[in-house]
């Protein structure tokens, strides 16, 4: 199964490294830094040495997307660098891994030298599920009981990084896993990073449609490899969930990596 981004090479992955650089990403790093530890948990329990870089900050992408190249190029400049051995490097988010894989070397600009550095390390830069499925050959006996879930990914994570087909792949491995499909899959939740700081009127009737059509699925929670998304979804079916009185969640929501790691018998559900 192809998970490249629409119009661009296939890509040729290389065998399971003895060691990876894993950017852990602001957003993972700030509000979810469990799916960060369960993400780094299920590489080591491959036999895979995490490198995470202490210097790492934000990948670029809210000053890239909201038209500030110059602040774009000065965060992405600073963190070329961090990577000096030649191994690969794991993201836990598909809008984070597209910006570094796909815009970098846009963002730095006409210098020969950053670009072949940007250029260098967007060619190693994979999506964690990415990773896990095509590199990793990610197969574990399922040890949860029988469950359906339905699966979100960001809108950019899909067009650049192909994360709906990794995703569903990974839960087809999970014998006891039924993945409910919804009729909202490909269009946005309204996050959009800034976006829905900008417009949060627009931004709340995006993902007030997501959530009813996640929850029109009957799954029992919502699984992505999406933080930002995953927040803003969770949250919004919070807020109708106490508007209607509920104390139990109508949409939980987790991480990938926490779903098969607590899945597949490393941690404790």
């Amino acid at each position: 199964m192809s998970s490249h981004a629409p119009g661009t090479p296939a890509r040729t992955y290389p065998p399971r490294p003895e060691a990876v650089y894993f950017y852990g990403t602001c957003l993972v790093d700030t509000f979810v830094p469990e799916a960060g530890m369960d993400a780094i948990a299920l590489l080591e329990r491959e036999g895979i040495r995490v490198i995470f870089p202490d210097n790492q900050t934000c990948c670029g992408q809210p000053a890239f997307t909201s038209g500030f190249p110059d602040e774009a190029r000065q965060v992405v400049e600073s963190q070329l660098g961090l990577f000096p051995g030649d191994y690969p490097i794991v993201v836990p988010s598909g809008s984070c891994g597209g910006m570094i894989r796909w815009h970098w070397e846009k963002v730095v600009g006409n210098d020969p030298a950053l670009k072949a550095r940007a250029a260098a390390i967007a060619a190693r830069t994979f999506e964690f599920a990415e990773f896990l499925l095509h590199v990793v050959g990610f197969s574990r006996k399922d040890e949860g009981p029988a469950t359906t879930v339905t699966l979100h990914t960001s809108c950019s994570a899909r067009r650049e990084m192909g994360t709906h087909l990794v995703g569903r792949e990974l839960l087809a491995r999970l014998g006891n896993v039924t993945l409910a499909h919804h009729d909202h899959e490909s269009e946005c939740c309204g996050f959009g990073g800034t976006f829905s700081l900008k417009h949060p009127d627009v931004s709340t009737a995006m993902v007030s449609d997501k959530v009813a059509a996640l929850k029109a699925t009957g799954a029992s929670q919502l699984v992505t490899a999406d933080c930002g998304c995953m927040l803003n979804i969770t949250q919004r079916a919070a807020r109708e969930d106490q508007d209607a009185g509920r104390s139990k969640p109508s949409l939980p929501g987790e991480h990938l990596a926490t779903f098969l790691l607590r899945r597949t018998g490393g941690k404790q559900a």
